[in-house]
């Protein structure tokens, strides 16, 4: 199974689902499928986008964790 640690990302940092929206151009409703992981796929180009913006690796924003 695939851990998306991007609530946790977010509230470290204090940001709100909007914020990221806005500043990465990333659909809000995609955000809002990985903030409660929810999402079934994602793009390349979302992971880099929000990798970049939340300055943190890909391990840091996916993890593989067992059943």
């Amino acid at each position: 199974m695939i851990k998306i640690n991007l609530s946790r990302l977010m509230g470290e940092r204090k940001l709100k689902i909007s914020d990221v929206a806005r500043d990465t151009g990333i659909n809000r409703g995609t955000i809002t499928r990985l903030y409660h992981e929810t999402a079934e796929r994602i793009e390349l180009e979302v992971i880099e986008t929000l990798c970049r913006y939340l300055e943190c690796t890909l391990s840091d924003l996916l993890e593989v964790i067992d059943d």
